[in-house]
């Protein structure tokens, strides 16, 4: 069999393959693997850097596979150059347990580089993947030993350059001239409605173009193998700016619906599967069949892949004999360890010191933490004086200057985190997104996929409530502590102070595989006598201890009201009362329950107080609501607040949408102040008097199933 030949072969293959795992799992996408198969062939045997023996092999090419619902493509790619996946994980394709999922998932499956799935996340995500291997070829490579030196791949559709985070990250890339991202766009022209000109219909070249892209297109994706080559390695020549290749394609080629939506997210079907491998040469009685000729093809890539590797570590160890010092940092970096020590560089309260709003106690952390840590790498969507998240210690990361660690996102809050994702991703690197809390919002897609891909990742949020006074309510969060709280893995921290603060990059720091949400005031907060990085890093803590045995009744708040609480708790005289900080839900819950109890005693009533909060949107005032309802004047609406039902008995929050206005006046209005807490205290102590008082902390045996 001539060259040419065997190169159909393993197409067809491919294509053929990737109809296999929908037909076995009745459900998911053929249609777009079977039209980027000659695509996908070529970029693996042709271009990609990669070891299969070890994927996580640190100067490899990152392939991602942007438009996620074509994973039946990557886990045939994967399998047939010798990844650990095997023909037995094609068959169980979306199967519970297996290697391949539905979409791919960057923690199952090894090759996969980032999860995707939401459309144009994968770009987004190799954007950042650029922007690393930029970074640290500028701050390791030396004359004569380029030890990071990789390109990142994308495979991309319609859908993902339809997305709002797709624009954003492309914007930034070409502003950054990133000429290691080449992207091949499958251009076959359907939807899952129908035909792209139902929605879209503009000039994807010259869009390209104006974001500064090196743009080709291939006028026949299916058929001339010559012609994508070519792109690719035209694409490879250009250095100043990041490549996309337009490629038309036939969705669905060789099927009977190929070229329509019917295609696209349905399997073909047994007749259907079985013309298409009669027209592609292959057995139409056999399932998952890789011919002989196909596989041992596809052998040499494993062997290739361990002298690539090979040759890179004589190269580093050559480097670490020249520069020490880099060699060392650069595998500490690599491995995800720490410096001894790290955490004696944060600031603590000091003994009467000025009050300080926790996002500029948050910009001390994270500038003397970048001073020690130079993974530390990110910026803000255009807010670096309100956030306070400039690192001094480095320059901008910018075309010309790549050494450097601050990225200029501008107002993209989606493509900033999407893009930290991909920093994440790339290894050796502590990402970080800045913007307000309220903004978050737009960024959400790309956090919930660091959640759910074991990102560190920091975002730090700052401007938490109505606290940030005159931009008024569209810029303040109420719904968004109850988003962070929900999303699994996602660790949410909101300080009362400097201390506080510190613990929350500590925490931050330790949680190596997931996202820290940090919620910051805008507005200055005093010092708390009783705040603790050790009590901190707990969740949950007495700041402030009552007098006597036990408490007649506890306060818990977070961030800025703590200073609430503790203001009330002193001016309540005649009764015990204990004031806890919980700045994290997340951390406490890792508590056993023994010290769940000592934190929330049982048998004592518990009020929570909290500026941010989702309810009834019609009251005009804080509401109190109790765990067993007490109709009392001026309460507001009732029902509880959402979440600290779990702690707290009462818990008092602001039901609507916060005001523009000076933040004091604005506290007054909605009154969230101490003399509101006070009142609402002795409404709980004198309904508790004559009721039980509930228990609400359980072990998790019992509420946990």
């Amino acid at each position: 069999m001539d060259s040419q030949d065997l190169t159909h072969r393993c197409i067809n293959t491919i294509r053929a393959l990737s109809a296999d795992q929908p037909q076995a799992a009745n459900s998911g996408h053929p249609g777009a693997p079977m039209g980027m198969a000659p695509m996908a062939h070529l970029l693996w045997t042709e271009f990609l850097k990669f070891n299969p023996s070890n994927p996580r092999w640190v100067n490899r090419d990152r392939f991602v596979l942007s438009n996620g619902h074509a994973c039946a493509l990557l886990y045939s790619m994967l399998h047939l150059t010798g990844y650990d996946v095997a023909i037995d994980d094609l068959k169980k394709f979306r199967k519970v347990g297996s290697k391949t999922p539905g979409h791919p998932e960057s923690f199952e499956t090894p090759g996969v580089e980032v999860t995707t799935g939401p459309l144009g996340q994968g770009l987004s995500n190799a954007v950042g993947m650029a922007i690393a291997e930029r970074h640290l070829a500028a701050r390791y490579n030396k004359e004569g030993f380029p030890i990071i030196n990789n390109h990142v791949y994308v495979f991309c559709g319609d859908g993902c350059l339809q997305e709002g985070v797709t624009s954003e990250a492309s914007s930034v890339a070409g502003h950054l001239g990133l000429g290691n991202l080449i992207v091949l766009y499958d251009d076959n022209l359907i939807t899952i409605d129908g035909e792209t000109d139902l929605s879209f219909t503009e000039d994807v070249k010259l869009r390209y173009q104006s974001y500064g892209w090196h743009v080709q297109e291939v006028a026949d994706g299916n058929n001339d193998l010559e012609a994508i080559k070519r792109a690719i390695e035209e694409a490879k020549k250009v250095t100043d700016k990041p490549s996309i290749i337009k490629v038309r394609t036939t969705i669905g080629f060789g099927s009977k619906k190929e070229g329509t939506e019917g295609v696209h997210g349905s399997p073909l079907g047994e007749e259907d599967l079985a013309n298409v491998k009669t027209k592609l040469g292959l057995d139409p009685a056999q399932k998952f069949q890789v011919p002989e000729e196909v596989r041992k093809f596809y052998s040499q890539f494993a062997a290739k892949g361990e002298e690539l590797q090979k040759q890179w570590e004589e190269l580093f160890e050559a480097y670490a004999q020249k520069h020490p010092e880099l060699a060392a940092e650069f595998r500490r970096r690599m491995s995800g360890d720490l410096p001894d020590g790290w955490e004696d560089v944060l600031p603590l309260n000091k003994p009467g010191g000025a009050e300080e709003a926790t996002r500029k106690s948050s910009g001390v952390c994270l500038n003397k933490l970048a001073e020690l840590l130079p993974e530390i790498v990110g910026g803000s969507a255009d807010l670096n004086p309100s956030t306070l998240t400039y690192l001094t210690c480095s320059k901008d990361f910018q075309k010309a200057t790549p050494e450097g660690r601050n990225i200029r996102f501008g107002v993209r809050e989606h493509g900033m985190s999407a893009i930290c994702n991909g920093l994440a991703a790339y290894g050796g690197f502590i990402p970080f997104g800045a913007t307000f809390l309220n903004f978050i919002g737009y960024a959400l897609g790309a956090v919930t996929l660091s959640a759910l891909s074991h990102l560190q990742v920091f975002y730090i949020m700052t401007h938490d409530s109505i606290g940030l006074g005159e931009d008024g309510p569209t810029h303040q969060p109420v719904e968004k502590f109850v988003v962070c709280r929900t999303t699994p893995n996602l660790q949410f921290i909101r300080p009362a102070d400097v201390t506080e603060t510190a613990a929350a990059y500590i925490a931050a720091i330790k949680k190596k595989q997931g996202p820290t949400v940090f919620a910051l005031s805008r507005q200055n907060l005093p010092p708390l006598k009783g705040s603790s990085v050790e009590g901190a890093l707990k969740g949950a803590y007495t700041i402030q201890e009552a007098e006597g045995e036990k408490p007649d009744i506890i306060f818990v708040a977070t961030g800025s009201e703590v200073s609430i609480a503790v203001q009330a708790a002193d001016s309540i005289k005649d009764k015990k009362v204990r004031v806890v900080s919980m700045p994290s839900w997340e951390l406490f819950e890792a508590q056993s329950h023994e010290y769940k109890q000592s934190v929330f005693l049982p048998g004592v009533p518990v009020i929570s107080i909290e500026r941010a909060r989702k309810d009834s949107q019609r009251a005009d005032k804080v509401s109190l609501s109790l765990a067993v309802p007490v109709a009392k004047p001026g309460d507001g609406a009732a029902g509880s607040t959402l979440g600290w039902d779990r702690y707290a008995h009462a818990s008092i929050g602001v039901d609507r949408f916060g005001l523009s206005g000076p933040y004091k006046d604005v506290y007054k209005a909605l009154g969230v102040t101490a003399e509101h807490l006070v009142e609402k205290a002795h409404i709980v102590l004198e309904h508790y008097a004559s009721n039980p008082v509930p228990v609400l902390l359980r072990p998790a045996a019992f509420t946990k199933f």
